[in-house]
């Protein structure tokens, strides 16, 4: 069994709370422990504070961030993406301690961050513009497809 979810919202500060909870709380049918979805608010949180201060550094009224999650099995597939400027050097920003915004005094470690909590992270262009990030952790005991669930 499968259900989806996609938010998209503006990408202003105050929305970076929003959608980690919204994301943990979708997942919660899975039965994860409190550390799991910590694990997931804590990579949805670095992940849209990405979009946020990157992606858009002009700040206009129109620019937006998606998120879709996907549960699957014991699974969460999520799954989010913007339309700003996009990343020079993938392989680049991947690397502990790299940052474009060092007069911002920023970590360069939200990559760093996001692959500790979670099972995968993958990070592409988003074509023709932003970046897209791809994140799965499994929910162990989960069994989701054997919980009731009208159909």
């Amino acid at each position: 069994m499968k259900n989806e979810m996609t938010l998209t919202f503006n990408a202003i500060s105050v929305n970076e709370a929003f959608a980690r909870n919204a994301v943990a709380a979708f997942c919660v049918d899975l039965d994860p422990t409190i550390d799991q979805i910590n694990d997931i608010k804590t990579a949805v949180s670095e992940a849209v504070t990405n979009c946020i201060v990157h992606a858009y550094p002009n700040g206009a009224a129109d620019d937006l961030v998606t998120i879709k999650t996907t549960l699957e099995n014991d699974t969460v597939h999520i799954v989010i993406s913007d339309t700003g400027v996009g990343i020079e050097n993938i392989d680049n920003a991947l690397q502990p301690f790299y940052t474009s915004k060092p007069e911002q005094e920023r970590s360069g470690m939200g990559f760093t961050v996001m692959e500790s909590f979670m099972d995968t992270l993958r990070v592409e262009h988003n074509e023709p513009r932003g970046t897209v990030v791809l994140m799965t952790k499994t929910i162990r005991g989960g069994d989701w497809n054997k919980k009731k669930h009208c159909d």
